[in-house]
């Protein structure tokens, strides 16, 4: 069977030397190897975060460290900001954890409006706030600066971000953002295999989870910071990934970050760019659109999945033909990950090709 390229915004294209490294001989969980290995790739993960926090690996999606933030973090009530698929999904995890929740919605295709938070939390009934930076379902990234100057109001409220689909793909400075917890995975922008989830918490994220009993043990956030103190993981982690992510960060250093950044701003201005002059609209409202990915809305009313076959059985390549009660109607095509200039202006020369059919 040849290999399909993926150009979905998730999982994303493995690059052959990350997974050289993902395949390369084990070692003891427990063992001074193991150590080494998490303490030589902790500065730049720090650095990646913008933090000076222990960063965390979890062997998990990054739901498992979502559902532990609201297990770790919530004693009276969350308040799960809900702007498409994944952050409409954290509520209904909010109540299956047995937590006082309730949503704030805004129309799929906008982000989460800072005035409309700010109102929600003068009430002072909540106490945990969950934010989707960048809602891969719809296209949006709403806007963590604005969110944050908001959250500073309301210094009793920590902020949950998922910065699942933006991480190193746009700078988010944790500790000057000041956000309590920030958590993604490995397969989207990272462009790791799946399996592993990364975040790092506040002083008062600690804080609060010493005082909640029922943190249960896997995603523990004290757990998880007792045993980086050793250089060590609470449970059994994925080696593998972890050899695999120290390969990607020789790579996003070797690049740079800023030349990281400008570099996913670049290839997310090539398929707009597409997305114009082919007629096709955003679902995401101008302002708000991601770096990382596009969620084109199906103005010309193609057949998506005709289109993709045809971009599979021509190209051996697939775009994502949407998602959740968009799906058919928008489009979605990432340009994250160790996508290039001619990578991406080759996918849309496929596509070109494939509308024409």
């Amino acid at each position: 069977m040849p290999h399909i390229k993926l150009f979905i915004p998730g999982p994303i294209e493995v690059s052959p030397k990350t997974l050289a490294a993902f395949s390369k001989p084990m070692i003891g969980h427990r063992s001074n190897d193991f150590k080494k290995l998490y303490a030589a790739i902790h500065p730049q993960l720090q650095t990646l975060f913008g933090t000076k926090q222990p960063v965390f690996l979890s062997t998990s999606s990054a739901w498992g460290v979502m559902e532990g933030a609201i297990r770790n973090l919530v004693s009276k009530k969350v308040l799960n900001c809900m702007c498409g698929a994944f952050s409409d999904k954290w509520l209904d995890v909010s109540l299956r954890c047995g937590k006082q929740a309730e949503g704030l919605k805004f129309e799929w295709g906008t982000p989460v409006d800072p005035q409309a938070l700010d109102a929600k939390l003068s009430s002072g009934e909540f106490d945990a706030v969950t934010v989707i930076h960048n809602e891969t379902s719809t296209g949006v990234m709403s806007s963590l600066k604005d969110i944050c100057a908001v959250m500073k109001k309301h210094p009793e409220t920590l902020l949950i971000v998922d910065s699942v689909s933006s991480f190193s793909g746009v700078p988010i400075p944790m500790d000057e953002l000041g956000i309590d917890v920030l958590l993604t995975g490995s397969q989207k922008a990272l462009a790791l295999p799946p399996g592993l989830a990364l975040f790092a918490c506040s002083d008062r994220a600690f804080e609060r989870a010493a005082t909640l009993k029922d943190r249960g043990y896997y995603f523990d956030f004290l757990e998880f910071k007792k045993n980086q103190a050793d250089d060590m993981t609470p449970s059994t982690p994925s080696i593998g990934h972890i050899y695999a992510l120290q390969s990607k960060l020789e790579d996003i250093f070797a690049e740079g970050l800023e030349a990281r950044y400008a570099r996913h701003a670049k290839l997310n201005a090539m398929v707009a760019d597409w997305v114009v002059r082919n007629g096709f609209e955003f679902f995401a409202a101008e302002g708000a659109r991601s770096k990382t990915l596009t969620c084109v809305k199906n103005t010309k009313e193609i057949d998506v999945p005709a289109l993709n076959t045809r971009l599979k059985e021509r190209y051996h390549a697939m775009i994502d033909g949407g998602y959740g009660k968009i799906k058919g109607k928008t489009f979605r095509i990432s340009n994250m990950g160790d996508e290039t200039e001619e990578t991406i202006g080759q996918l849309l020369g496929w596509l070109d090709d494939c509308l024409k059919g």
